[in-house]
């Protein structure tokens, strides 16, 4: 061959094998590029996988549980891992996107690592740092100074590079997500991305924790609100069976709450003749049904207020707003049978005082011309050459003024604010003798005494209006059980207690109290019997007196018939009642004549008081008025000065001048009592002087001032 043409192949050849050379180079360049490229699309794979797979376990953990504290520490301690930081916190807004300047409006939930001290710290409006200023930002900020300075997070404490992104779910602010020092110091694209996300799945977990929070919260609060209501609250169906029902109304049944459950609420708490399901239709279609009040036959027997056994209850009822298919109702239950106890108290104790008030107006004026009437009728009976039929005459008139008399001073107890007399008193004592004192009453009616008598505390008060009280209360069993058919037993049940108070309890198998009586049982002149036969008097005292002593009386209709009063009293305490003043027994006339200055304006008294003195031998000098006596007493000397208390003298009582200007003729002195005002009262307590009753007759009087010249006498 051509020594050209083959030097033309061989460079043709070697051409050829540069080209191929190159390409092969290029080949296997293009091959290493496309392998770091596979190994490079192999690692991120591999990562965001990772972060998926971490992503899902976050939100598994998260969608697993609706506890607030354990929600944010798994958000910090995933979110940590993710990112590879040094340290991260989530703070919750406690005032929402804003806050008055110094006021907390971050509370930092969780933190771990660096930021660990944080935890529980609460941020103000006014730091400057990152986490508060976040809250005004709608995206992820990041912090990291050029020149290496730290970045401030809080007030005290700075990291070198930070991500701070606002926690928002349904348009609110929840709190806020903080990384601090992620690796290399820097926070590439796909990590802020995945932040982004971590932080939008958390503010939903967490707006919702809060919202089952608040919701628990209010749960609970209701609940508790409807278990301690003292008033029974029941939810009930269709059928009028309760669904659910609050510790009250369970306490009033008298079974535990599951037992209440299921029951029908009428039938258990008002009997079979229950009006419970004409309220509750009323309710259900919409009406304004009126509450209902009425006495229960199912529950059991207690306190006084006037019913035949069992409770007074208040029921009201109101539709719940739900679906129209539902018609369940919420019944509330009330007890009022110690409320209308309080309001009969209440009432009786406005008309006893309307009585006093009368009362108060008028005793005066009848005093005088009863005293006169009794006291002169006495006096002329005591002539003996008075004829028979003017003597009968007499008596009667006697009698009829001193039954007036009766009457008066029972009036008159009303009007007193308190018992005449403070000494400790036993009640069982008093009980004993007014039944001796009836004993022989009692037989002939063949009315029979259960009596059962606990030891008894004594009371302080006034024994004799104390057994005025068991005198009227046994009176009133004993005319009760008397009117009984044949075949019923007569039994007054008669017994006392001490817990708290002393406490009677007259009861009797009588016919019992219609209730058309019941409200008028303790009126003054109120009585369902027979014209002539009773004043209606008995039972208003007896209120009135018990009052007095600071007690109570209350009224009980049994079912099985008759009437009960329980009376309560409060014990005496020790040393409270003071000794009694020692009044020296009357003695018989002496010779001596004594002087007595009498201050009174009612002439009839003094014509009755001149009268009987004067047959006496006694000299009765009259003053005109109260300042005509102080001047009389203050020149001369008088055995005893008797004077009416109300009798003024200027601008004060008579008597109470006459003790304060010459204390040594506190003991002359003899008060005619009878109704005075609370000042005059009291005054009088205070200066201690004797006093008799108006209208008095002449045995009273005589024996008061044969008292005064004995006292007088020792002294």
């Amino acid at each position: 061959m051509d020594p050209l043409i083959q030097l033309a192949v061989m460079g043709l050849l070697f051409v050829a094998a540069a080209v191929l050379a190159w390409r092969a180079i290029r080949l296997k360049h293009r091959l290493e590029w496309s392998e770091r490229d596979r190994r490079r699309a192999a690692d991120e794979l591999n990562r965001r996988l990772s972060e998926l797979f971490s992503l899902q376990e976050l939100s598994y953990i998260l969608s697993g549980s609706l506890q607030l504290d354990r929600i944010v520490e798994q958000v910090v301690r995933y979110t940590m891992r993710f990112l590879d930081a040094r340290g991260a916190l989530l703070a919750l807004a406690l005032d929402g996107e804003g806050g008055e300047s110094g006021r907390s409006m971050l509370q930092v939930a969780a933190a771990e690592g660096v930021l660990a001290p944080l935890a529980r710290r609460a941020i103000g409006s006014d730091d400057a740092g990152l986490v508060a200023r976040s809250l005004t930002s709608d995206r992820l900020e990041l912090v990291r100074d050029p020149s290496g300075a730290p970045t401030t997070l809080v007030a005290g404490l700075a990291v070198g590079s930070a991500a701070a992104v606002p926690l928002r779910a349904h348009g609110a602010l929840v709190g806020t997500l903080v990384i601090a020092d992620p690796r290399d110091g820097a926070f590439p694209p796909e990590d802020v991305r995945l932040l982004s996300t971590v932080a939008t799945h958390a503010a939903i977990v967490i707006a919702n924790a809060r919202f089952f929070e608040h919701v628990r919260h209010a749960k609970e609060q209701w609940e508790t609100a409807f278990d301690s209501l003292s008033e029974g609250i029941a939810v009930v169906d269709e059928a009028g069976r309760v669904r659910r029902a609050n510790r009250s109304l369970a306490t009033m049944l008298g079974v535990p709450i599951p037992g209440v459950i299921g029951c029908d609420l009428g039938e258990a708490l008002l009997g079979p003749s229950s009006a419970l399901p004409g309220l509750l239709a009323a309710v259900r279609q919409g009406g304004g049904a009126q509450p209902l009040v009425v006495r229960s036959s199912a529950l059991g027997e207690g306190g006084g207020g006037g019913g035949r056994g069992g409770r007074t209850l208040r029921v009201n009822a109101a539709r719940i707003p739900v679906p129209a298919a539902d018609q369940s109702v919420v019944v509330l239950v009330e007890d009022v049978t110690d409320q209308q106890a309080m309001e009969a108290h209440l009432i009786q104790s406005e008309k006893l005082a309307a009585v006093g008030q009368l009362v108060s107006g008028v005793a005066h004026e009848l005093n005088n011309p009863l005293t006169s009437i009794a006291g002169l009728s006495e006096f002329l009976l005591e002539q003996k050459e008075l004829g028979t039929k003017d003597r009968g005459h007499l008596r009667v008139i006697h009698e009829q003024a001193d039954r007036a008399g009766r009457i008066v001073r029972n009036l008159l107890t009303f009007a007193h604010k308190g018992p005449a007399e403070q000494a400790p008193v036993d009640l069982n004592d008093v009980i004993q003798r007014t039944l001796i004192l009836m004993s022989y009453d009692l037989k002939l009616k063949d009315v029979t005494i259960e009596k059962h008598l606990a030891p008894l505390p004594a009371v302080l008060g006034d024994r004799r209006a104390l057994q005025q009280v068991v005198l009227n209360l046994l009176n009133n069993a004993a005319q009760a059980v008397t009117t009984n058919p044949p075949g019923r037993p007569q039994v007054i049940h008669l017994s006392t207690w001490f817990d708290d108070r002393v406490r009677l309890r007259v009861a009797d198998t009588g016919p019992g109290i219609p209730d058309d009586v019941l409200p008028q049982l303790f009126t003054p002149f109120f009585t369902t019997k027979e014209p002539g036969q009773g004043t209606g008097l008995g039972l208003s005292i007896t209120y009135s007196i018990v009052e007095a002593h600071g007690g109570r009386i209350t009224v009980e209709r049994p079912s099985d018939g008759g009437a009960a009063f329980l009376v309560d009293l409060p014990a005496a305490s020790a040393g409270a009642a003071a000794a009694p003043r020692k009044t020296p027994e009357p003695q018989a006339a002496p010779a001596v004549k004594r002087t007595i200055l009498l201050v009174d304006d009612d002439p009839a008294v003094r014509r009755m008081v001149k009268a009987l003195f004067g047959r006496e031998g006694h000299s009765v000098e009259v003053a005109r008025s109260g300042q005509h006596a102080l001047d009389l007493a203050r020149t001369r000397g008088y055995d005893l000065i008797l004077a009416d208390a109300q009798a003024p003298a200027r601008d004060r009582l008579f008597v109470e001048q006459l003790v304060e200007t010459q204390p040594d003729l506190r003991d002359r002195v003899l008060v005619g009592l009878g109704e005075v005002p609370p000042p005059a009262e009291k005054a009088l307590a205070r200066l201690g002087v004797r006093y008799v009753r108006k209208p008095f007759n002449l045995r009273d009087l005589r024996d008061e001032a044969a008292r005064v010249w004995a006292a007088t006498t020792l002294s």
